[in-house]
């Protein structure tokens, strides 16, 4: 919290702390918006980390993300450009209750859930938050014993936390034009959706783009990440908050699994903070370049490919 009062201080015309809900321990659910202030509505881009407590390289992701867009848009006229035309919506740590227990001791270093009590006839704490959306909730890839690391909860959007984010961006859905959530570890980007049985309608955009970005990645240290659906790459994932956002019309939604491939887990080597950041920093670029310029320069994009046709019609026509 200290952090994001200090941004704002830092960066007053650009920053401001929105605080959006409360987690079970009654601690504020707060996020950074972030652009210039145009008079105007804006579109919008949503990126949260954190959501599951030991994934720390999550938090300090975001906190990079933040510095980088706030040093540049003042030098570099794309980043200004997008300043102006979206809000940026970041939340450092979703799950605070979660991550503030993972810093108690080594035991609870790698606690992935919230801290929300289970029903009465069970002694173990907590939600798999990243399962509790209402995005074919409970059907698969979960596990309904309450101790699990995949518990999802009681029902769809049980959780504090989760019902923070779901009414904040359905209130404004219609501005999202990405939604990332950032998670470690595996180096991937996974797209919607999670359910082997059903496929994103935009799926081949999703691809093409997350392809994109990860070849954006591999450019800054040589890291390979891999794009695909959680049942291809990875395993299948219901509840899921980049699901949710796909449901609810969002274009483009991203889950990132940042470093490492499995060598040291969650448990990333202080050296690697630096270059994760910076290599994940491209690829979220890349994304949100895209969605920017999909929205605001398609009628040039479109004019400038009518003209090249009308041009090699006009060359075709004399040859």
């Amino acid at each position: 919290t200290s952090w994001m009062e200090q941004m704002v201080k830092d960066h007053p015309d650009v920053v401001t702390v929105v605080k959006y809900g409360k987690t079970y321990e009654s601690r504020d659910i707060s996020l950074l918006k972030i652009g210039l202030n145009t008079g105007k509505e804006k579109k919008a881009i949503w990126m949260d980390c954190g959501i599951h407590a030991r994934e720390w390289i999550a938090p300090a992701f975001c906190q990079y993300f933040v510095r980088e867009i706030l040093q540049t848009y003042k030098t570099d006229a794309k980043m200004e450009q997008m300043m102006k035309n979206v809000d940026f919506y970041v939340t450092p740590v979703l799950n605070i209750d979660g991550y503030i227990y993972t810093w108690e001791n080594e035991t609870t270093r790698l606690w992935r859930k919230n801290r929300s009590p289970e029903p009465e006839d069970c002694s173990c704490y907590g939600t798999d938050l990243n399962r509790n959306f209402d995005a074919n909730w409970g059907t698969i890839g979960v596990s309904f014993n309450c101790c699990s690391k995949f518990y999802p909860g009681s029902k769809a959007m049980s959780e504090l936390e989760t019902r923070a984010v779901t009414d904040f961006v359905r209130s404004r859905k219609d501005s999202f034009l990405c939604f990332l959530s950032i998670h470690s570890y595996g180096q991937m980007l996974l797209i919607p959706y999670g359910h082997p049985n059903y496929t994103a309608p935009n799926y081949d955009e999703l691809m093409m783009v997350g392809q994109g970005a990860t070849e954006a990645i591999w450019k800054v240290h040589r890291t390979n990440y891999t794009v695909g659906t959680p049942p291809d790459v990875l395993y299948p994932i219901t509840g899921s908050a980049t699901d949710w956002a796909r449901m609810q019309g969002i274009p483009l939604t991203y889950i990132f699994e940042l470093r490492d491939n499995g060598t040291y887990r969650f448990e990333l080597p202080e050296d690697q903070i630096q270059p994760t950041c910076e290599e994940a920093y491209r690829g979220v670029l890349y994304i949100i370049t895209y969605a920017h310029d999909k929205t605001f320069n398609g009628a040039v994009a479109n004019t400038a490919v009518t003209l090249s046709g009308i041009l090699l019609i006009f060359v075709f026509s004399f040859t």
